[in-house]
């Protein structure tokens, strides 16, 4: 899907020399396709980065990325590790809130 999509960017971007409105259409492509059409593939890179609470939550939830429900998931996730870096540094977070 990426291959096609690139190689109608760069077709729409050739096209763009004569008529400036065709390069207007392959940013909206590419806009679309990063929006939209990559779901699958930034779900994995960014689970796989987020340390080490990326493999527990990796195959546990069956949500779209997109959804509502992976969007609670990760907020959950943030918050649990907030919690723990307070507990952990207390010093630390009383002198990050009052910057």
């Amino acid at each position: 899907m990426g291959t096609i999509v690139l190689s109608g960017t760069v077709v729409l971007v050739i096209l763009g020399f004569g008529n400036h409105t065709w390069w207007l259409a392959a940013v909206a492509l590419l806009f679309v396709y990063m929006q939209y059409g990559r779901g699958g593939a930034s779900a994995s890179s960014s689970g796989g980065s987020s340390g080490p609470s990326g493999g527990s939550s990796g195959g546990g939830s069956g949500a779209a990325p997109g959804s509502y429900r992976a969007y609670r998931d990760r907020r959950d996730k943030q918050a649990k590790w907030d919690r723990r870096y307070r507990r952990e540094r207390p010093l630390e977070s009383r002198r990050q809130t009052r910057e």
